[in-house]
Order: C-alpha cells, then structure tokens, then sequence
C-alpha cells in the first residue's frame, strides 16, 4: 500500500485544474502578552512580526502549486491593498492571476488572527478579525465567472483543457447556485470531473450533479438533518448525500478518525490515519481537496486517493497556520512509515529505488558494511559516527556463507537472520541489505552513497570502493574505535569464561 502511494505522488505533478471559490487574504499578527491592559481586563498584544499568506480557495491554489499543478484560478477579489496582496501572492506562486475579478465596491475578505504569547512560549490565537461581505455577487459578476471557466475548461492554443473544476466554497458569495449549476453543467458537458469543498449550509442541493463532495462531519450533519457520530450513521449520511446529489463519491473527513468514503459502485470504507501531534488543524480540509483533486487526475482509484489525501492532511495539522504540502514531505512521511511496516531490510532493487526517493529530497546517503556477530557498544557507537555523516545510513551485512569464506566454519555466531533482526532495531541505522561477495564493492557501485564509513584500524587507501567513491565526489569518513571492543576480544573472553568455569 505505502509503496503505491508513494508512486501516485510521485505522479501528482502536472494535473490541470481550474479552480473556483472566495480566495482570501490571511493576515497573521505575531506579538507578546506581558501585561494587562490599564483600560479594561484584557491582554495587551505587542506586536513583533506581521505574515500574510493566502487563504480560501487561495491556500488551495497554493497547495495545488506546490505540489506541481497547473492551475487557473477564478474567483473575486476587491479593489483595495488587500486584493493587491492576493493577486500578487497568487502571482508568486507561479499562477496567472487574470481569472480574479476585481469587484470595486466589495472588500477583499480578510482573516486577521493576532496571537500572543508569554515567556517564549508558542504563540495561541488570541482573536480573529473578519473582514468581508457575503452577499451574493452581482448577476454581471456571476457572467464573467461563468465566462471564463467556461474558456478554461476548453482550453486554447496555450492551454490544454483541464483534468479537474475544483470549488472551494466559504459562503461568500462568489459560488451562488445559479454560478454552481452552471459550472457543473459545463464540466459534465465537458467530462471534467467536478469535485466540491462545500460551504457549511443547509441545503446542498445547487452542488447537484458533481463528481465529488468532500466535507467534514459537522457540515454533513448540517447538510443532512441527520447525526454523524457513529459508524453506522456516517454511512447513512454518506449514502444520504450520494443519492440525493446525484453524486459519484463522498469523502467524509473524522479529523483523526480518518475518512469515509462512499462511491456510486459500491465502496463504504473507513480508511484511517496514523495519530498526529496536531499544532493547527486550520488548512488540513482544504489539503484534502487538493489532493483528491490531483490524484483523481493522476489516474487514482478513490481508494488511494483518499488514501493519501488522509497522508497530507496528517502533514498539514503538524503545522502551524495553513502550509503547503510539498511531494518531497509527503514521500519522506511514506518511506518513513513504510519502514515501519515493512521492516528496514530491503533486496538491492527495492532499496536503491528508495534510497533515489530520499535523494530526490535532498537526503544524503552513508553506507557502511561488515558481518556484525556480536553486537557490542563497539558497533553501536560506530552507527551513531557513520550516521551523523549524513541523513540515511545503510548498512551491507555478510551473509552467513560468505562469513564461512572469510573467516572458516566456526564463524559466525550468530546467523544472518538473527545478526539483521538485532540491527533492525538500532535506531542510528536506516536500510539493511545482505551481500554473498567477499567485498561490498558492487553494493557500492550500485548504491553510490555520499559518504563510505569504515573503522579507523584501516587508512582510506585500505577502504575496499574508496576510489569509486571519491571519484563522483562522495568522500570517505573513518569512525574512530572504542577501546577492547572488538567482536574477536569478545569472542576470546566468552571461550576464556567458558574454559575456567570448566576447569
């Protein structure tokens, strides 16, 4: 399953989405609270540091860019500094700003959230301003936005038609039902699938005929009329939502609890997460439509979509304040977990696929080998060395018989199944991967690692693959040793207790 995964976000870059909602502008204002204010029984805040950031289906189109989509926004912003803001941060993230209306007259919405805190402590939202208007957007605004997703959705000479609509939807009066309608008709004219973040509403009938709705559980319980607590009634009010919206698929958000997921053929699923130290879960829905929305383009069953979009919203409540998930984060946490399951032993294949994973990250290999008898403190300080010159360590360990070539029948001691399951479980070491040669120079020709570690009884001329190494700019690091530990000393004192306690 992790290894599944982990290719669909390898595939996620490249999806063409055409994004419709209230794009926003979140404003963050950092400060310290050592005193009450004279003036009345409140917290005074003084203010250290200012971020903006986007927000809204603005988060979402950041979140869609990082992880490699071309996206075309449309929505509405005002003709004030704010939606200045907006339009340039939409900008910065490499996305074509010309599909935001400027409406004069109607404010850009803003969320202003002030956070305190006291003796370095970490900063906790104090308040939150908001600043907007949610009436619906006048008939002619409503045109225009129907207009240009109309020419999106066909594409140009430029521009190829797109692989999803995505509405993100705050109530604010940019995805009215008659611009909802029109937008699902046209997608489904134009077999774009249609997959919708809903507002927290009572009736969801203008999303009517979408591909999709994601929502959480107090919006299904909303949308419903019905309770969503227990298990049998989220599939009830997921069936609910399927049928009277003619839908093809709900995905039910449980916060840590996972998500459910409902398909038109048949699917009623759980399927959950790992506990998460949560530091803000602001953000993590819209993550969730982010990535249904590119894995669904990148050819992914709902299974696996809603799979990994429970991996990326797991991400997203580890960080403070909505924060794009990059595919680098999302395939780190993947291998991580898939090392986990899976154990750290891997055949060659496997684990130089990996290792070009980790590497694709920024992650720099160490590698290190040798047949590991009798594990001693020897050993375990020479991992912690070899670890700390790099971000991986693998480690090559003797097979049994190729131990017997080198060092005569009595040798090992220990067996290879037990010798790799005891280093399986210090933490300093990363892989384990098992060699029959006399050397381990084909592993290090095919590994390649960054850094060779060996002991310091040898010089780096000594190290068999130090040349290979050094010659595609790797370098070699030699651990120093503990004194009279050594596998062959602690062997010797064994035979020696053995052989008095004999006598």
């Amino acid at each position: 399953m992790a290894t599944r995964l982990i290719e669909l976000a390898e595939r996620l870059a490249g999806g063409k989405v055409v994004l419709v909602g209230d794009f926003m502008l979140d404003r963050y204002l950092f400060g310290s609270t050592d005193r009450v204010s004279p003036e009345a029984p409140i917290p005074v805040l003084r203010l250290h540091r200012e971020e903006h950031r986007l927000g809204g289906a603005g988060f979402v189109m950041a979140g869609l860019a990082t992880l490699g989509a071309h996206v075309r926004a449309v929505g509405v912003v005002g003709d004030d500094r704010a939606g200045e803001d907006v339009r340039r941060q939409v900008r910065a993230t490499g996305c074509d700003d010309a599909g935001l209306i400027v409406c004069p007259g109607r404010p850009t919405v803003e969320k202003v959230r002030l956070l305190g805190s006291s003796e370095d402590r970490t900063h906790q939202q104090m308040l939150r301003l908001d600043i907007e208007q949610t009436t619906a957007v006048a008939p002619e605004v409503e045109a225009q936005i129907v207009e240009r997703v109309r020419t999106l959705l066909e594409g140009d000479a430029t521009t190829s038609r797109a692989d999803v609509l995505a509405l993100e939807d705050y109530n604010k009066g940019v995805l009215t039902p008659a611009v909802c309608r029109e937008l699902i008709s046209l997608a489904r004219f134009k077999n774009v699938p249609v997959l919708i973040d809903p507002a927290r509403l009572d009736d969801y009938t203008k999303y009517t005929g979408a591909t999709a709705l994601k929502l959480n559980r107090p919006e299904a319980e909303r949308a419903s009329g019905l309770p969503c607590k227990t298990p049998e009634q989220v599939a009830r009010v997921a069936d609910v939502l399927l049928n009277k919206l003619q839908l093809e698929a709900v995905v039910l958000t449980l916060n840590d609890k996972g998500s459910f997921l409902a398909t038109r053929e048949g699917a009623r699923e759980l399927l959950t997460s790992r506990t998460r130290q949560v530091a803000d879960a602001t953000g993590a829905g819209d993550m969730v439509l982010v990535t249904l929305g590119l894995a669904r383009a990148a050819g992914a069953e709902w299974h696996d979509a809603v799979a990994l979009a429970n991996v990326v919203a797991g991400l997203e409540v580890e960080r403070l304040g909505c924060v794009p998930i990059t595919r680098e984060q999302i395939i780190e946490d993947l291998l991580r977990d898939h090392r986990q399951q899976a154990g750290k032993e891997r055949p060659l294949d496997l684990l130089l696929a990996e290792l070009q994973r980790h590497r694709s990250a920024g992650r720099r290999v160490v590698f290190t080998n040798g047949c590991f008898d009798l594990i001693h403190l020897g050993h375990v300080t020479y991992f912690q060395f070899a670890k700390a010159q790099g971000d991986l360590l693998v480690v090559g360990v003797n097979t049994d018989a190729g131990i017997r070539r080198l060092k005569g029948d009595k040798r090992p001691i220990i067996n290879e199944h037990d010798r790799v399951g005891v280093l399986a479980e210090l933490e300093s070491i990363d892989y384990l991967v098992r060699f029959d040669e006399p050397t381990p120079i084909k592993l290090i020709e095919a590994i390649r690692p960054d850094v060779l570690v060996k002991g310091a009884d040898y010089t780096k001329e000594q190290v068999v693959g130090w040349d290979v190494v050094e010659s595609y700019g790797g370098r070699v690091a030699l651990a120093p040793l503990v004194d009279g530990r050594s596998t062959s000393a602690l062997i010797a004192r064994i035979l020696e207790t053995h052989h008095s306690h004999s006598a």
